[in-house]
């Protein structure tokens, strides 16, 4: 049993297939198979079961696998922070991110952290969704994502920094412009601009609208949410979009932005693999990002009600 066989066999069941793992290394699929059948060689149990359209982990291949990819992961850290050591580098800190991430929930922050940790290096990667983002975390080729939260996914902790109420994003000529705020319920069968449909916004959204029991039509989709908002400002068609950070004041510009407060807030923030695994720099940046958004989203004092 090799570090080799156990890597591959992970990526195998985590995959479900032989040959899509073969692609990936650049291998046979036979050579693949060998891996795995020295581990049940080794093992003694069967680790795998065939099915018409791939594979996937019996009983004892799902104890193994786990155990490989904690250890692997351990390993792929220890390896990495010797190599910082080497290097004469402070760490380096993996992030995935979507398309529009940076610029909206991080970049006061960056700013923040390159000046308390100058030595660190930050990575950015743009991974197109949750999965991509979890498989990135579990396989140990990334320390951090910012995620919509979502369900409970085996392996991956997530943890909530700030919750987004969402907004209809609206022409400044539209009817509805001057509204100070709207019951989603108004929008019923109201065609929209849609989010990107496999995201986890979107599904968000679909399922805080049959809490209300709103159903909306929809607009082709757009790939992100600054491309729905840049639409709706052309006069393309309405938005239902998060409350962003950065997003224009309300009654300023060509852009109008409608409260819906009916809805349940979308709630974003980081997925690690472990917390307790992170290491210093990736939770320096996780704690500088989450200060950042937890102190915006305080309201200023000249905002604040006075006492009654």
């Amino acid at each position: 049993m090799t570090l080799d066989d156990l890597r591959v066999f992970v990526a195998v069941c985590r995959a479900g297939s032989l040959s899509s793992v073969a692609r990936d290394l650049g291998r046979t699929q036979s050579a693949v198979s060998q891996h795995v059948k020295r581990l049940e060689r080794e093992t003694g149990v069967a680790l795998l079961e065939r099915r018409p359209r791939g594979v996937v982990p019996t009983r004892a291949g799902r104890i193994l696998e786990t155990a490989a990819a904690e250890g692997i992961n351990g390993l792929d850290l220890a390896v990495r922070q010797l190599r910082d050591l080497l290097d004469g580098h402070s760490g380096h800190v993996r992030v995935a991110t979507g398309a529009t991430t940076v610029r909206h929930f991080m970049s006061e922050a960056v700013v923040t952290f390159r000046r308390s940790h100058p030595k660190v290096n930050l990575e950015f990667r743009t991974v197109s969704s949750g999965r991509g983002s979890f498989d990135a975390l579990a396989d140990g080729t990334l320390d951090l994502a910012w995620i919509t939260i979502g369900p409970p996914v085996r392996g991956i902790e997530q943890r909530t920094v700030v919750e987004l109420p969402w907004l209809l994003a609206v022409p400044a000529d539209d009817p509805l412009s001057g509204r100070p705020h709207l019951d989603p319920a108004e929008l019923t069968d109201t065609r929209l601009i849609r989010l990107p449909p496999n995201s986890a916004s979107a599904a968000h959204l679909e399922a805080a609208c049959a809490e209300r029991g709103v159903r909306f039509a929809y607009e082709p989709s757009v790939a992100d949410w600054d491309t729905a908002l840049l639409l709706a400002e052309l006069g393309v068609g309405r938005a239902v979009v998060p409350a962003v950070p950065g997003l224009p004041v309300p009654g300023d510009g060509p852009l109008r932005l409608i409260p819906l407060p009916g809805l349940r807030p979308l709630p974003v923030g980081w997925a690690v693999r472990r917390w307790d695994a992170l290491s210093p720099p990736a939770r320096a940046f996780a704690d500088t990002v989450a200060a950042v958004r937890r102190a915006a989203a305080r309201p200023t004092p000249s905002c604040r009600r006075p006492a009654p």
